[in-house]
C-alpha cells in the first residue's frame, strides 16, 4: 500500500516537471535558432566603395576642402569605422553566442587591422613628416598607439573603445589638415614616402602568400643568409624544414588575407589619387593599377560553403594556392613600382 502510495506521488510529480521540461526544451531550440541567424547575417564581408566619393561626403559633412591626403586619410577613418560598424559590430572580443562561435569575420578583422595599423604608422613616420628630424604629428602617435592596443580585450578597456579613439585623433589630424590656417598638420605626396610605404605591403603580401602556399605543406630550403658570405645568425636552424598550416587554420589564414587584401585595395585606390602628380611623373600610375586589378579577385565571391583544401592537382580546388597566386603577382608589381618609384 506504501509502495503504490509512492509510485503514484512519484509519477504524479513527473507529469507536473515534464511540461517545465518542454518549455526548456523549446526555449532553447528557440535561442540556438536565432543564434544561428544571427551568426549567418554577420558572417558578411563589406563592399569596397568609391575613396573619392567617400572623401567628397566626409568634407561636405565637415565643410573641409579636399587637399592632398585627404582621400588617404577619409579612407583610413572609413576603414575604422567599417571595422566596428559593420554587421555585428566588432567581434574579435565576443564573449557570448553567436560572435564567440564565429572565426571567420574575426579573422577579416584582424587583417583589416593590419592593414590599418601599417599605415597608420607609415602616416607617423613618413607622410606627416618632411625629414626624419622633423617634429611627429602628436594627434597620429595618439592614432598609431590606439590601433595598437588588443585585439581581443572585452573590457577594461575594450577593444572598440581603444580603436574609435584611434579613429578620433585621425578626424581630428584630418580637420588640422584640411585647414589653411593652420600648417601644424601636413601630408606629404613624394615618392618617397609612397616607396617606403610599399615596401611594408610587399612584406606582409610576401607573408601572406607564404602562409597560404603552406596550406598544402611543402619542404622548403633555409635561405635566411644567401647572397651574403659574411652574414651571420644567433643559433643554428636546419637547412631544410618542412612547413605545412595545421587543418584548423586554414580557413582562419584564408579569411585574414581577405581582409588584408580588401582594405589593401582601398589604400591603394586611395594613394593613387593623393600621389598622382608623383606617379605621373614617374610614368608609374598604370604600374599602380595593375597591382590593384591583380588584388580584386581576391574579393570575388566564395560561392563553396568551406574553405577547401585540395591537394596538388587532385579534384578539389585549393583556395588558399587561388589567392596565394592573386597575392604573389601583386606582390610582384610591387616590386617592380618600387624600382621604378626609385630610378623612375
Amino acid at each position: 500500500m506504501n509502495w503504490k502510495f509512492w509510485t503514484s506521488s512519484s509519477a504524479s510529480g513527473a507529469d507536473q516537471s515534464s511540461p517545465i521540461g518542454r518549455i526548456a526544451g523549446v526555449l532553447i531550440a528557440i535561442y540556438l535558432i536565432v543564434v544561428l541567424l544571427l551568426g549567418w547575417w554577420w558572417d558578411h564581408e563589406p563592399d569596397l566603395f568609391g575613396v573619392r566619393e567617400n572623401a567628397a561626403d566626409y568634407a561636405q559633412a565637415h565643410n573641409e576642402k579636399l587637399v592632398v591626403g585627404y582621400i588617404t586619410t577619409a579612407t583610413l577613418i572609413r576603414l575604422g569605422n567599417t571595422l566596428l560598424d559593420k554587421r555585428g559590430g566588432y567581434l574579435s572580443n565576443d564573449v557570448f553566442p553567436p560572435g564567440v562561435w564565429m572565426d571567420n569575420m574575426p579573422n577579416w578583422e584582424f587583417g583589416v587591422l593590419t592593414q590599418i595599423r601599417d599605415v597608420t604608422r607609415a602616416y607617423r613616420i613618413d607622410f606627416s613628416r618632411s625629414q626624419s628630424q622633423s617634429k611627429e604629428d602628436m594627434d597620429l602617435a595618439e592614432a598609431e598607439g590606439s590601433f595598437f592596443f588588443s585585439n581581443d580585450s572585452w573590457m577594461f578597456p575594450a577593444t572598440e573603445s581603444k580603436y574609435r579613439e584611434g579613429i578620433r585623433f585621425l578626424q581630428q589630424y584630418l580637420t588640422t589638415l584640411a585647414d589653411p590656417a593652420n600648417p601644424d598638420a601636413q601630408f606629404y605626396s613624394r615618392a618617397d614616402n609612397l616607396q617606403q610605404w610599399l615596401l611594408g605591403v610587399e612584406t606582409r603580401l610576401g607573408s601572406l602568400s607564404q602562409r597560404l602556399s603552406a596550406s598544402v605543406g611543402k619542404r622548403q630550403l633555409n635561405l635566411d643568409l644567401a647572397g651574403d658570405a659574411s652574414a651571420q645568425r644567433a643559433t643554428e636552424v636546419p637547412e631544410e624544414k618542412e612547413t605545412k598550416t595545421p587543418w584548423l587554420e586554414i580557413d582562419d589564414v584564408f579569411y585574414e588575407a581577405r581582409g588584408q587584401t580588401w582594405a589593401l585595395i582601398l589604400l591603394l585606390r586611395a594613394m593613387e589619387q593623393d600621389f598622382g602628380d608623383v606617379l605621373d611623373n614617374k610614368n608609374a600610375r598604370v604600374s599602380l593599377q595593375q597591382i590593384i586589378r591583380e588584388l580584386e579577385p581576391t574579393q570575388e565571391t566564395i560561392w563553396s560553403p568551406l574553405i577547401l583544401n585540395g591537394n596538388g592537382f587532385g579534384l578539389l580546388a585549393n583556395h588558399s594556392l587561388v589567392m596565394a597566386s592573386y597575392i604573389s603577382r601583386a606582390n610582384a608589381a610591387i616590386s617592380d613600382l618600387r624600382s621604378l618609384l626609385d630610378r623612375g
